[in-house]
């Protein structure tokens, strides 16, 4: 398959307690286009845009009630394949900041996070997965994990702050 980028310019992280839906352009989530679809996220960049010192305490983290009704994707987000030569799929991974009832995230410790915290004051933090140690969606249901959202965690410690955004991925 081809590996894709969802990215989001100029988003404010807002800091959001878990256990709770997700309020709009404060996340980015990612999850399948068909109940069976496999994707792998192999890259997290985020880069910081506050003007003063902000700790982020971004993750990324599984939903265990997916959004309703998620918005397409407007400018300046986007999501598209890297390469200019690839073919359209039959079933597209649904990427969006915007959803009439937002991703629920939660703090149960048997749901896996990916800590990527940084100073938006500038930080920059890119995880980059290892290989067979990318972090991976199954279908578009939360029992079948398969949307995974990036946000700010309140929970973690983090504060609000100004940021871009990408997630490289790479759907089957």
């Amino acid at each position: 398959m081809a590996k894709r980028l969802f990215t989001a310019l100029g988003q404010t992280f807002t800091a959001t307690a878990v256990s709770t839906n997700l309020a709009n352009a404060t996340y980015m989530a990612l999850k399948g286009g068909s109940t069976t679809q496999l994707i792998d996220v192999l890259e997290v960049l985020v880069s910081g845009k506050a003007t003063a010192s902000t700790v982020a305490a971004i993750e990324l983290c599984r939903s265990i009630t997916i959004a309703n009704v998620p918005v397409a994707l407007a400018s300046p987000n986007a999501d598209g394949p890297m390469h200019p030569a690839t073919a359209a799929l039959s079933a597209p991974p649904v990427t969006f900041v915007a959803a009439s009832t937002g991703p629920f995230v939660d703090n149960t410790a048997a749901i896996a996070k990916l800590n990527l915290a940084l100073n938006l004051f500038g930080g920059i933090i890119r995880w980059n997965a290892a290989p067979t140690q990318q972090w991976s969606n199954l279908g578009s249901t939360a029992a079948t994990f398969g949307e995974s959202v990036l946000f700010n965690s309140s929970t973690g410690g983090g504060s609000s702050g100004l940021a871009d955004a990408h997630i490289m991925y790479e759907p089957y």
